[in-house]
């Protein structure tokens, strides 16, 4: 997959580094963190799909996609298109906003310092106004809209595309459990971030969350309907883990805890993606596990191997910076 295609969930995947980079800047550097964070809350703006509000900044970009979902008699206009192309695609925009949420909340005085907290509650509110239209009743999501085959033919702005705007769901009888684990993730994370500002959206978002929860533990199946574009390959147990993690951090319930405990499956990872969520589940864990919860070793340990598998200075270290070309989900994860 190209540079471009991935260039969306890239972003979203630099966002710790990014704030650690920012806060923690060594005396002397002439690199510019804040610039970085805005630049990247651009960049997203420049994704968007659907009516652009009135304080869109981005003069150059326009409406687009006013009809999509009207193949299956569903509003989907809205969300993001991936990156060069104009496809909307479920689940690298679902771990998109899942971790934009993870920064605003572990990161919201900080953001506020930059002036750009409004600008990223803005970024998550225009992923989570979309999923609201794509899970319009229970255990049927939709997943993507557009065809990728013939829009990536030639590349074309969103305002004069003509390409088929081809509308894939996920249901009880065509399975899909990691998207369906992933948005619920992404609503379960952004109900916190709109707690304190608009509780009745926070509890929209929570109680889809956990629709959706319990939906991809009932189905489950591998979703391959974006394939070759975005095929899981590390299956769905980590967006399972993934989703109950941040259920758990967004409620506080004995059964999510209990469900990551005792029914969920993990791994050492040396990578955290769009694909693979292992280490971000096994770092929030962790903070249950450094404050006295049971049962929550293993992940603390897993967090560890991470950790040390990503620090250049580890003897454990195995990600290297390779110059030149590569995509862009991996490199941002090294800064």
């Amino acid at each position: 997959m190209g540079m471009f295609v991935r260039a969306s969930a890239a972003i979203a995947v630099a966002w710790l580094a990014l704030f650690e980079g920012f806060f923690g800047l060594v005396n002397g550097s002439d690199l510019n963190y804040k610039d970085a964070l805005t630049k990247s809350l651009i960049f997203l703006e420049a994704q968007r799909s659907g009516k652009l509000p009135a304080n869109n900044r981005l003069p150059w970009r326009g409406d687009s996609a006013l009809d999509d979902g009207k193949l299956v008699n569903v509003d989907l206009v809205g969300g993001y298109y991936d990156a060069g192309d104009n496809v909307k695609y479920g689940l690298p925009m679902a771990f998109t906003v899942t971790t934009l949420s993870w920064s605003a909340i572990f990161y919201e005085s900080e953001l506020k310092a930059t002036g750009e907290l409004e600008n990223m509650r803005d970024a998550i509110k225009w992923g989570t106004d979309y999923f609201l239209k794509a899970y319009p009743r229970k255990n049927k999501l939709f997943v993507q809209v557009g065809d990728p085959v013939q829009d990536h033919q030639c590349w074309i702005r969103p305002e004069n595309m003509e390409t088929p705007r081809t509308v894939l769901m996920i249901d009880d009888k065509s399975p899909g459990t990691e998207i369906a684990a992933e948005t619920s993730a992404a609503m379960a994370s952004s109900s916190i971030v709109f707690r304190g500002v608009d509780r009745a959206y926070a509890r929209r978002l929570l109680n889809k969350a956990k629709l959706l929860f319990e939906f991809a533990k009932a189905r489950k199946g591998t979703y391959d309907g974006e394939c070759p574009f975005y095929c899981s390959f590390s299956g769905y147990n980590d967006e399972l883990l993934w989703a109950a993690t941040w259920l758990y951090i967004a409620t506080r319930k004995p059964k999510y805890l209990k469900y990551i405990q005792e029914e969920s499956m993990s791994a050492s990872v040396a990578e955290f993606s769009w694909d693979l969520k292992y280490a971000g589940a096994q770092i929030l864990l962790s903070k249950f596990y450094f404050e006295g919860e049971k049962g929550l070793e293993t992940f603390k340990n897993q967090a560890d191997s991470f950790i040390c598998s990503v620090l250049p200075d580890s003897p454990y270290h195995q990600i290297y910076l390779t110059p030149g070309f590569s995509p862009l989900p991996f490199p941002p994860q090294d800064c």
